[in-house]
């Protein structure tokens, strides 16, 4: 069974930070990556950071410096911790990890960054 399961996110003042934590069945966390992903209104998904099993890093150009993606592989947990939050990274936030060429996503979570 897949299961990735999502916890944190929720309302925060612009200039704030938010943590993101994902934790994931075996099965999809031993494969090689595993991604944040966002969706805004009327926007598409897209990729906001990405970690290897082996801990190398992807970022999107407007994360940069400010969110930095995590992995424990004891736990079989992603995380993202996100700094300097701006009112256009509110969007719902989705972890997501693959299994040959199946993609999976967790039930996704809300940001919201407002004053």
């Amino acid at each position: 069974q897949v299961q990735l399961v999502q916890s944190g996110g929720g309302l925060v003042q612009p200039g704030g930070s938010l943590k993101l934590s994902c934790a994931a069945s075996a099965n999809i966390f031993s494969g090689n990556v595993m991604g944040w992903y966002r969706q805004a209104p009327g926007n598409q998904r897209e990729l906001v950071a990405e970690i290897s099993r082996w801990y190398s890093t992807n970022y999107a150009d407007s994360v940069k410096g400010r969110f930095t993606v995590s992995r424990d592989n004891a736990k079989n947990t992603v995380y993202l911790l996100m700094n300097s939050l701006k009112p256009e990274d509110t969007a719902v936030y989705y972890c997501s990890g693959s299994i040959a060429l199946t993609k999976y996503w967790g039930q996704g979570t809300q940001v919201t960054v407002s004053s």
